[in-house]
């Protein structure tokens, strides 16, 4: 389980890596918050993986016992299947119980860091994100701003390039007699400062050179300073409403909302999910030792997603009213608690059926 866990765990933090770095490529990240906010999604990504792994390492062991015949001696040793499976729950209700831990508390307050962090860079600057050595395009795409020393403190530039398009004008090489077109300015340094009397960020260029004109022209203006301000745009402040991830489950007990209401049946959900996959693994992970142990690897995992994919669907119809929240998601437990006791009971029950019908064949 340990082994299957970290392979599924290090492939999902993986991509969601990948993403995050784009964005600090970007610029719209600060580098300094990735590995915070993969810490924080960590028990997030736990919570969902450690199920499967927990199934399909129990797929893989007994698989691997009864490739071996050590189920077979097992049995000869009077150890029961019922025995086995005696065995196998408790591990499986440890592991439903960090998922508890998970699912209720941990990953609801890692996610409400993760809002917390992202509604903070949503109050920075472009300039607060800058990294040294790196072209960083603003959102709107108007500005382009290079530096190739940047201070610990973010607050003095070394080399500063910076390429930005007027709002009121665009490039028009059609009209060679009007001075627009891009603004470029190249600067030995550059300084944040900030105005008390306005209330505005200024980055201060020193010792630079400002070009403006349409490509292709002649219609150029050079214009070079030894001190030259440049207005740093403050950040739009948008008031986010919190996710249902990030709502402590304490709050989703008394919430009237019937989204928090299925968030609340999801969380209690993944709990109830660990007992049942491992019932339902134990007997799949029987198979024939010249067949191999991963015969029924490939439909056992099948079976899992469909559990999965029945339970996610139900919580969307939940959400959006399509389900009676006394129905709710447990309908899909006791569909599948109900599959995993009858897969588990099939050899008894095709043996007493048979053993019936020798009855009544020898008494006819």
């Amino acid at each position: 389980m340990a082994a299957v866990s970290g392979v599924l765990l290090l492939i999902t933090m993986s991509g969601r890596f990948i993403k995050y770095l784009s964005q600090s490529a970007s610029g719209e990240l600060a580098p300094e918050l990735l590995f915070q906010i993969m810490g924080y999604r960590l028990p997030g990504f736990l919570e969902l993986i450690l199920p499967l792994g927990l199934f399909l390492g129990i797929l893989l062991a007994y698989g691997r016992m009864y490739v071996e015949s050590e189920m077979a001696v097992l049995s000869a040793c009077a150890i029961s299947n019922r025995r086995l499976l005696t065995y196998t729950m408790i591990p499986a209700l440890l592991v439903a119980a960090l998922v508890g831990l998970l699912s209720l508390k941990l990953s609801p307050t890692g996610a409400a860091k993760v809002e917390e962090l992202f509604n903070k860079q949503d109050t920075l600057t472009e300039f607060d994100t800058l990294s040294a050595g790196r072209f960083q395009t603003l959102k709107s795409g108007e500005r382009v701003t290079y530096a190739e020393s940047l201070s610990d403190d973010k607050q003095t530039m070394g080399n500063v390039f910076i390429s930005q398009w007027p709002k009121e004008k665009k490039p028009n090489a059609s009209n060679s007699t009007q001075t627009s077109g891009p603004v470029v300015n190249v600067a030995s340094s550059g300084v944040n400062y900030f105005s008390e009397k306005t209330g505005s960020r200024f980055l201060v260029l020193k010792n630079g050179t400002r070009y403006q004109g349409v490509p292709g022209t002649r219609n150029y203006r050079v214009i070079q300073y030894e001190s030259y301000g440049v207005r740093v745009a403050e950040p739009e402040i948008r008031k986010h409403q919190r996710k249902k991830q990030a709502v402590p489950t304490a709050e989703l007990f008394t919430s009237k909302k019937r989204v928090e209401r299925a968030e609340l049946q999801w969380r209690i959900s993944l709990v109830i999910l660990v007992p049942i996959v491992a019932l339902l693994a134990f007997p799949l992970s029987k198979v024939n030792p010249r067949q191999g142990r991963f015969l029924k690897l490939l439909p056992a995992i099948l079976l899992y997603l469909v559990y999965l994919l029945i339970l996610a669907g139900a919580r969307n119809a939940l959400e959006k009213g399509k389900i009676p929240e006394e129905l709710g998601l447990w309908w899909v437990h006791g569909l599948f608690l109900s599959i995993a006791v009858l897969i588990n009971y099939w050899d008894n029950l095709v043996r007493k059926l048979s053993h019936r019908r020798a009855l009544k064949a020898g008494a006819s």
